[in-house]
């Protein structure tokens, strides 16, 4: 429906076309943005499913190797082994743009480069069930920092793809209609407008003849007395 606050003159026609036009590529651009979005989030949605099913089976498995070394060892024994880590972990976050969503990257550093040093203690007294669940551990950690990133970048994905949808509904059923409306209401009333101002010149014509014909007239009857 046109506005009731839009000028009918030309200048507001030539301003609500070039708005329609901008609408409407804007409209195509974030279709395009927004069908791009979709794309790229659904690859991520299967690789985060692909990552889960991973660290919950590397927790799983690292869990039943720490149940039963806790069952072969005694507690004391288990909690000196487990007391002074070796090895250290650093972690370094950045971002990367997708589609002008900022996706965070994660990347960790360990403190020594030997992989021995993931297990804090000699051999002599532990069991090698520990040795296992401390591996499983440190074999899933990558996967777990990668499923943290994917899932951080499909919230902020079907965040983005939320808020280019709500504009993509904005341009198609609220703008572009009321700026079409807009034209074809100025339209309507420029048309008018010209008829009107054509139908008052002729009528002016008109006028204008039968007055010079009139006078024609007072000339004839003049000469003929």
């Amino acid at each position: 429906m046109a506005s009731t606050q839009v000028n009918p003159t030309r200048m507001e026609l030539s301003r609500q076309k070039k708005k329609l036009v901008t609408a409407t590529k804007g409209h195509k651009l974030l279709k395009d943005k927004r069908d791009e979005l979709m794309r790229q989030f659904l690859d991520l949605v299967r690789e985060n499913m692909a990552l889960r099913e991973r660290v919950e089976a590397g927790i799983r498995e690292a869990n039943k190797n720490f149940v039963v070394a806790k069952a072969g060892m005694s507690e004391e024994t288990l909690h000196t082994a487990m007391m002074a880590p070796k090895q250290g972990v650093y972690l370094e976050t950045g971002k990367k743009n997708i589609m002008s969503v900022d996706i965070p990257v994660f990347e960790y550093k360990t403190r020594t480069a030997d992989e021995n040093d993931i297990y804090s203690y000699g051999f002599a007294f532990t069991s090698s069930d520990l040795d296992d669940a401390v591996k499983s551990l440190a074999d899933i950690l990558p996967d777990m920092l990668k499923l943290a990133e994917t899932e951080k970048a499909c919230q902020l994905m079907s965040a983005e793809i939320e808020k280019t949808r709500r504009r993509v509904n904005a341009l198609e059923h609220v703008i572009i209609p009321r700026a079409q409306a807009n034209i074809k209401y100025i339209t309507m009333k420029l048309d008018e407008n010209e008829r009107s101002t054509q139908i008052r010149l002729m009528k002016v014509k008109d006028m204008m003849l039968e007055e010079a014909h009139h006078y024609k007239e007072r000339q004839a009857a003049a000469v003929v007395e």
